[in-house]
Order: structure tokens, then C-alpha cells, then sequence
């Protein structure tokens, strides 16, 4: 491998880690605090960065985002005031969190940040439109490394409803999220 290869694989590398210790940068409990913010129990680095609780393994422990249906201090979200629920899309082709609850009629605006070097974009809206991909579904494209691209969607009907990114194999890897109405 040329000199030059090197140097494009050590900048990327670089570039990766740097978006991957930034999702510290962005992530709060999302359980009342019995987490530190990041990945699982141990924190970010906690178990070592490749397993157990730390950055590539354990749980997540959720983007900050306005309290959820059922959580201390949650108002629903309306149309003059959307509750806004922050999603990060990572380099190994996941929504985190990956599962929203929302309340019937809510307005939401959905605030996806990528992490990593890979484009994603983000629809949202009745799970059969989302999963087929289907024209004319809420989305927003094209969101490139450390960006934030923000859609706001009023949840009418009784479901289901989904998310997914459509990014040529982002679906079929599994980069789907539910959203669970209450």
C-alpha cells in the first residue's frame, strides 16, 4: 500500500473516531438517570471500545430529546410547539434510538445527526409507506457526516408508523427504526 493510501486510511480513521467519541457529545440518559450518558452502565469508554459497554457494544442509552408519553415533565408535542426527539445515524447502519413512543395526534420533529463518514437519509411516517420506500413519504436526504437534518411529521391515524433510511443497502441492513403510539 502506497504512502499516499496511508495517509487517506489514517485521516479516515481519524475522522471516524472523532464522530464516534462525539456521540458522547449528544447522548443523555434517557432513563431517569440510572445511566451515565453514552453507552451502557459503563460509560463511553467503560468494558474497552470495541465490547462490553463501551463505544462499538452495550446499550444506548439515548440521544437527548424531550421527555417521552409516561416520563416526568413530558408535553406533547403540537404543531405550533413539535416535541423535538433527537436520532443519531451511525457508521454501522442504525437509528439510535431505534424505537420512539409517541402520544396519538402528537407533531414531532425529528432532529437525525450522522455519525461517521457514510450519507443517510431519514423518512418517516406509516410503516407500509416507509418500508416501500413509497414517493411522496416525509423524508430528508442526504445527510452527510456530523450534519443534522431535521423533519417535523403530526402522527394522524392509528398506526404503525416506522422510520428507516433508504440509502442504497441502509434498509436491508436493518437501518429501520418503530414508533410505538400510546
Amino acid at each position: 500500500m502506497s504512502d499516499r493510501r496511508f495517509g487517506w486510511l489514517g485521516a479516515t480513521l481519524v475522522a471516524v473516531g472523532i464522530a464516534l467519541l462525539a456521540i458522547g457529545a449528544v447522548i443523555s440518559p434517557a432513563n431517569g438517570g440510572l445511566t451515565r450518558p453514552g453507552w451502557g452502565g459503563g460509560g463511553m469508554m467503560g468494558g474497552g471500545m470495541m465490547g462490553g459497554a463501551g463505544m462499538m457494544g452495550g446499550r444506548w442509552a439515548g440521544p437527548a430529546s424531550a421527555p417521552g408519553p409516561g416520563q416526568a415533565g413530558f408535553v406533547a408535542g403540537t404543531q405550533a410547539n413539535p416535541r423535538v426527539v433527537r436520532v443519531v445515524a451511525t457508521p454501522q447502519l442504525r437509528f439510535l434510538p431505534d424505537s420512539v413512543t409517541i402520544q396519538a395526534g402528537e407533531t414531532i420533529t425529528f432532529e437525525v445527526t450522522t455519525m461517521g463518514p457514510t450519507v443517510h437519509e431519514f423518512m418517516v411516517g406509516p410503516a407500509a409507506d416507509v418500508a416501500a420506500d413509497k414517493a411522496g413519504t416525509p423524508e430528508v436526504a442526504d445527510i452527510g457526516m456530523m450534519q443534522t437534518g431535521s423533519l417535523t411529521y403530526t402522527f394522524t391515524g392509528p398506526g404503525p408508523f416506522a422510520f428507516a433510511c433508504h440509502a442504497p443497502g441502509h434498509y436491508e441492513a436493518g437501518m429501520t427504526g418503530t414508533i410505538a403510539v400510546q
